[in-house]
């Protein structure tokens, strides 16, 4: 017999069922992960992923949505309480945002201190053009006990004299007192020169450390050291020449620089490559509109290049094999170590502090630092993209870690955006990480056989 009273309810109950269904899987929000929080940003940027039959807007903006859900929009943030809405036919939800106003630091004053003598405190400590910590500012990288005439400070760093006509900076916490100091001037010793197939080697030897510089030029690289206690024009210089694809290393022992030039092979057997997946462990990087984690699909693409490469007899060095954390000083200390001729750190892309635009903020882009990498960050750009059919995003300058150092052929690539729904279309896809393997290794071979 027809139990109409409990069909009702289990009607009832089903009904409920799928109505808390659509709440609970209605769209998500990934970026930001507070719904409350304080930032001195002038937008806030919000990535997510909607259901197919959800329209989203942001504080009564209509979002776009792609045809997997992936959505992201910034919202301009005034001074002071954001309430930010985002609805849907299904929920709201609120995020509030403290907006604060940067706080402007004061330029520290110039001050004038009585020359003297100090030493560097320990290796790799970077002497700079300007009293700031900026990258591009860097003109040499001295080494232990480099002795260093100081005659003025601001703010955290002390001016170093090395010539009448040239000045540097060093942070204050990177030298010591030279006590009971030996007043005798450096003197020189010798300057040696050596060829071989790959390579070409310079070295120029003083009774003491002394500090330097190195210029690299058009067609040669200047490497100049100077010797302020002796005179103050005492400048010797060494002009070397360059092959088209290169690398430089510096060392110093005892008063004796070896200044080493290095071509990089042209046989994809005789290269050394390091792979850098991007972030990993408890670095996770940037967060994609499908919740995606960058650290993740750096790994992926970094995979599939170790394996292409080593198929074409590639000697390969990988920072991370896994989801592991490593620091930027111990992947750019493993490459140094391997003797790498190319590091290759793999990335995706989010935004700073301007307004989204899906149209534009997308797409690869490849980074280098030394004059030494454009040419493969040029190569990089247009190869990868072609193989993975991303969009064309340029390429630049950046001072970052891990490309730094001129000790090997370094440039960073963003292969697409995180936050972009129309680029997380691509790097969803299956065959993406191996696309942009396929269009690296095209590049290295297009490089190499310049």
């Amino acid at each position: 017999m027809f139990n109409y009273r409990f069909s009702r309810r289990v009607l009832f109950i089903l009904f409920l069922l799928l109505f808390s269904g659509i709440r609970v899987f209605g769209y998500e929000i990934f970026y930001p992960s507070e719904k409350n929080y304080t930032t001195t940003y002038d937008y806030g940027l919000f990535v997510g992923k909607a259901r197919s039959s959800e329209s989203i807007t942001i504080n009564n903006e209509k979002v776009f949505v792609a045809s997997n859900g992936a959505f992201a929009h910034s919202v301009k943030l005034r001074e002071g309480d954001n309430r930010v809405f985002i609805r849907s036919n299904y929920s709201t939800k609120v995020y509030n945002i403290c907006k604060k106003k940067e706080v402007t630091k004061v330029q520290p004053e110039f001050k004038e201190v009585v020359e003297h003598v100090v030493l560097v405190n320990k290796d790799n400590v970077p002497l700079r053009s300007a009293p700031e910590d900026i990258g591009f500012n860097i003109i040499s990288y001295l080494f232990k006990d480099t002795r260093v005439i100081i005659n003025g400070e601001k703010g955290n760093y002390y001016r170093v004299f090395l010539s009448k006509d040239k000045f540097a900076w060093i942070l204050k916490s990177d030298i010591i007192e030279f006590v009971n100091a030996d007043k005798t001037p450096a003197s020189f010793i010798n300057t040696e020169s050596q060829k071989y197939k790959n390579a070409s080697i310079q070295t120029i030897s003083f009774t003491k450390n002394l500090p330097y510089t190195v210029e690299d030029g058009e067609k040669e690289i200047l490497f100049r050291v100077y010797n302020p206690e002796l005179s103050e024009n005492s400048v010797y210089t060494l002009n070397i020449l360059k092959p088209r694809n290169y690398f430089y290393n510096v060392t110093l022992k005892d008063g004796l620089y070896t200044f080493k030039v290095s071509e990089v092979p042209k046989n994809l057997e005789d290269l050394t490559v390091v792979i850098d997946a991007g972030h990993g462990g408890t670095e996770g990087g940037a967060v994609g509109c499908l919740g995606d984690r960058e650290k993740d699909i750096n790994l992926r693409i970094a995979l599939e290049l170790q394996n292409i490469l080593k198929e074409k007899g590639v000697n390969v060095i990988m920072t991370r094999e896994c989801d592991g954390t490593i620091s930027l000083k111990d992947r750019v200390k493993l490459a140094k170590e391997n003797d790498a001729d190319i590091f290759i750190s793999i990335h995706l892309n989010s935004i700073g502090n301007i307004h989204l635009n899906r149209f534009q903020n997308r797409g690869t882009s490849v980074y280098y630092f030394n004059k030494n990498s454009k040419e493969l960050a040029t190569i990089l750009e247009k190869s990868i993209p072609k193989s993975a059919g991303t969009q064309r995003d340029g390429v630049k300058t950046a001072s970052l870690a891990v490309i730094r150092p001129a000790n090997y052929v370094g440039v960073l690539i963003e292969t697409a955006y995180m936050i972009n729904p129309l680029d997380s279309l691509l790097y969803s896809q299956e065959d993406f990480a191996k696309n942009v393997a396929k269009g690296i290794l095209d590049g290295i071979k297009s490089f190499i056989s310049e």
